[in-house]
C-alpha cells in the first residue's frame, strides 16, 4: 500500500476534526537486571497487568511494601505482577547494595514479587523504562518521590499513575487493577 492513500485518509480525518493518535511506546521493552544480577527481558511481562514501583528501604512510605505484597498475592494468579525498582534518588533513602536490599525486603516484608537492581528513576541517567513511563503517563513528568506506582495494561500501554500518597490498598488502585485484569 502506498503512502499516498494513507496520507489522504489522515488529511480527510483531520479536515473532519477527528484526531488520529499514535499508540505510545510500551515501557515493557529492553532488559533490566534483577536483584540477583540476572538479565530480565521486560517483554516477558507483556500480556500481564504490571505495576512498576520505585521503592526505598528507609522512607516514610516503606511500609507500602506490605500492601504491594498483599496485592501481588491476591492477584498474581490472575495475571498481575509487581516490578520493584529500588532507587536512591530521594533523600538517600535506599543506600544499600542489591544484596542488602534483597535481605531487607525478604526479612522485613516477605517480598516475593520481582525486584530489580538499584537504578536512578529521574534525570538523564534513568533507564528507558522510566523514560517511557514518565513521558507517556498521565500526568507526565519526573518521579516526585519513592513508591510512585505505574499500572500497565495487558496491551502494554500505561493505564494509570499513582503518586506516593496513594497506597496499594487504595480503592482506586484496586478497582483499576481489577478492571484491567477483566479485559
Amino acid at each position: 500500500m502506498s503512502s499516498l492513500p494513507m496520507l489522504s485518509l489522515l488529511v480527510a480525518l483531520s479536515f473532519l476534526g477527528l484526531a488520529v493518535t499514535a499508540r505510545a511506546e510500551s515501557p515493557l521493552s529492553g532488559t533490566m537486571k534483577s536483584l540477583d544480577g540476572q538479565d530480565v527481558d521486560l517483554a516477558s511481562y507483556q500480556g500481564k497487568v504490571v505495576m512498576v514501583v520505585n521503592v526505598a528501604s528507609r522512607c516514610g512510605a516503606t511500609p507500602q511494601y506490605a500492601g504491594l505484597q498483599s496485592l501481588y498475592e491476591k492477584y498474581r494468579d490472575q495475571g498481575f505482577v509487581i516490578l520493584g525498582f529500588p532507587a536512591n534518588d530521594f533523600g538517600a533513602q535506599e543506600p544499600g547494595s542489591d544484596a542488602q536490599i534483597k535481605e531487607f525486603c525478604s526479612s522485613k516484608y516477605d517480598v516475593n514479587f520481582p525486584m530489580f537492581s538499584k537504578i536512578t528513576v529521574k534525570g538523564a541517567g534513568k533507564p528507558k523504562l522510566y523514560q517511557v513511563l514518565t513521558e507517556s503517563a498521565d500526568p507526565a513528568g519526573e518521579i516526585g518521590w519513592n513508591f510512585e506506582k505505574f499500572l500497565i495494561g495487558k496491551d502494554g500501554q500505561i493505564v494509570a499513575r499513582f503518586k506516593t500518597r496513594v497506597t496499594p490498598d487504595d480503592p482506586t488502585v484496586v478497582a483499576t487493577i481489577e478492571a484491567e485484569l477483566a479485559k
